[in-house]
């Protein structure tokens, strides 16, 4: 999602309505935490200032993320809706957070989307359902899980000696 500022200079009188497909697989090498990314649905529309360009999106599609109890895959949705204004100078004046100050001729919109996303993931995902599912494994090289069970004391025999000895003194 690229364009020049000649293009969008173009496009000020007619308006631009986006309503766009876009991959970005490469964000899983950002965060190793995301499994799977679908296909990213972006719509908006653009509004031309002088010196900026403000974008209304609408950024929707799904992220497959690990349970954190379990790590099985967890289809986590997104639907994000920003205000991105991108300015030409850098004189400006925003009561906008969402501001970038535009380097060079060309205004990329992956980036940004990217970054939404980025944010949009939570620190924690649960699944819901996990029958029938594989779940995280309870054993490996050297280790394993073991359900707790109270452990009957048993006296050490070097020791069993003195436990006689204290019980003769209580009589």
């Amino acid at each position: 999602m690229k364009w020049s500022v000649h293009q969008l200079q173009k496009l000020r009188h007619k308006g631009l309505d986006l309503d766009e497909t876009i991959d970005i697989n490469q964000i899983k090498e950002r965060n190793p935490e995301i499994r799977e990314v679908s296909p990213i649905e972006v719509t908006g529309r653009v509004d031309f200032g002088t010196n900026r360009y403000t974008f209304h999106l609408t950024i929707t599609g799904y992220l497959i993320l690990p349970c954190v109890r379990t790590l099985v895959d967890v289809k986590y949705p997104l639907s994000i809706t920003t205000t991105e204004t991108f300015f030409t100078t850098t004189e400006w004046k925003s009561e906008d957070e969402n501001f970038h100050i535009l380097e060079g001729d060309v205004l990329d919109l992956t980036p940004v989307i990217e970054e939404c996303i980025l944010a949009e993931i939570p620190m924690q995902v649960f699944a819901e359902d996990i029958e029938g599912k594989e779940t995280a494994p309870t054993s490996g090289t050297d280790w394993e899980v073991r359900e707790h069970v109270e452990v009957e004391q048993k006296i050490d025999p070097r020791l069993a000696g003195l436990a006689k000895f204290f019980d003769k003194q209580d009589n």
